[in-house]
């Protein structure tokens, strides 16, 4: 056990960090909401599932409710600062409580980290999710008991907070399976059944979640439907249709040439989508048609999916939706949680204060240095100019931005949001590496300790 000084400085260390990555909410003077909040937070009352709204994260913002959602804000941000300072720890960087609190400080500032913490959205647990897996499977000696079982916990709930999301976690555990069979004194299976385990749990989470709602047992809805809308922005389903049509069995068939050319007019602003019964009318022809395009058209859906995966690994601005004119949420506190509204209408997001044109001017360009580095680093660590340890974090990151670009761009669409909510991560890895080299230098020099 830590000396009751260290203890001291550890607990104002992860305080502080919390602080940080709650300060746009503080200014905000209320937790930042999106479109989709609302969604998220009616679930419970409206006893219904709809597609991407996990029921798991509804029924965590149901609990923060009472509190005016505060509570959600200080758990994102008290789990964000714990996996950053397990992440250094695992990194040899973690015997200085300020190193965390000046980490996440540089991240507040140069990355979107902050604006997912203080968010009333799933975004912030995608790269949650992917750091507690990655210390499970690639650092899981330098963790104790208590913190596997609380990394198995997170990366469950992490996974069960957005399909999108889990689909990203059983990428890089498909991967670390890949190693395993090539690599075991690299990739023990111990550590890959932790793994399994938690994003097992995580699936079992959604079932019971949902069942607990609706009252039968499912799945979140959203699959090809949500691909549908991509395929529809690329130009295939009217291709398909034109191919078909006239067909009884098809509604859309009637409205081929309405159809937008937008996903998300189409989904969110189309009164033709609202007529036809949306998702309940919609979703099993949306999925014939999604389905039935990918066999029909593979080369055409090969190339539209590298271009959207292209298109969403570059979209990574911070602040998409953070906008004063989400009137689903407006609508969804006033029916279920009319409390709220007071502080939420004085908050200033909604008297339109918030900008990201000159956040945007300093993080974007960051965050494609960030994620260009990352190649490099397993080039350095090729020559022993970087540990291999660092290596590893580095293609660990890669893997993670490759894999949500398929699954947010090419299995759904391009947007800015699924794009920022990972892109911190490459700028933690290139930084965490920078503090590796500096560390290795100054050892040498006989300033510091050497790494162990």
């Amino acid at each position: 056990m830590l000396p009751l000084q260290d203890r001291a400085r550890w607990a104002a260390a992860m305080v502080l960090s919390m602080l940080v990555l709650s300060a746009p909410a503080i200014w905000n003077h209320f937790p930042l909401l999106q479109y989709d909040t609302g969604g998220y937070l009616a679930r419970w009352y409206e006893g219904t599932l709809v597609p991407s709204r996990a029921v798991v994260y509804g029924l965590i913002l149901n609990i923060g409710a009472p509190l005016s959602f505060w509570p959600v804000v200080l758990v994102q941000s008290a789990l964000t600062a714990w996996v950053v300072a397990l992440m250094l720890r695992a990194h040899d960087l973690g015997e200085k409580p300020w190193l965390v609190l000046g980490v996440i400080a540089a991240l507040s500032a140069t990355t979107t980290l902050p604006w997912l913490t203080a968010i009333l959205l799933t975004d912030i647990f995608c790269g949650l999710g992917v750091f507690a897996l990655y210390l499970l499977l690639m650092r899981n000696g330098a963790l104790s008991g208590r913190e596997r079982a609380g990394l198995i916990v997170l990366t469950a709930v992490s996974a069960a907070t957005h399909s999108a999301t889990i689909a990203v976690l059983a990428v890089l555990l498909a991967a670390a399976s890949l190693l395993w069979l090539f690599d075991r004194p690299r990739m023990p299976a111990a550590n890959l059944r932790r793994g399994v385990i938690a994003l097992m749990l995580g699936a079992l989470m959604v079932f019971a979640a949902d069942y607990a709602v609706a009252k039968r047992v499912a799945w979140t809805p959203g699959g090809f439907a949500l691909s549908f809308g991509r395929m529809l922005q690329d130009g295939i389903v009217n291709k398909y249709l034109d191919a078909h049509c006239p067909d009884p069995a098809l509604q859309l068939c009637a409205h081929k040439n309405e159809l937008p050319r937008d996903a998300d007019v189409w989904f969110w602003g189309s009164k033709l989508f609202d007529s036809l019964g949306r998702f309940a009318g919609l979703g099993k022809e949306m999925e014939k048609i999604a389905v039935a395009s990918l066999v029909e058209y593979p080369a055409l859906q090969i190339e539209t999916a590298a271009v959207a995966t292209a298109k969403q690994l570059v979209a990574v601005h911070t602040g998409e939706g953070v906008v004063h004119w989400i009137w689903h949420t407006y609508f969804i506190i006033h029916d279920f949680a009319p409390k709220l509204e007071p502080a939420m209408w004085a908050a200033r997001q909604q008297r339109g204060e918030i900008s990201f044109t000159a956040i945007n001017a300093l993080q974007y360009p960051l965050a494609l240095l960030s994620m260009a580095l990352l190649p490099v680093l397993l080039l350095m660590a090729r020559t022993n100019r970087i540990p291999s340890d660092i290596a590893a974090l580095a293609a660990w990151v890669g893997l993670t931005l490759l894999a949500n670009a398929f699954v947010c761009g090419a299995l759904s669409n391009p947007h800015d949001r699924y794009g920022a909510r990972v892109v911190w991560l490459a700028t933690f890895a290139v930084a965490l590496a920078a503090l590796r080299v500096y560390r290795q230098r100054t050892a040498v020099r006989g300033i510091l300790p050497a790494s162990p």
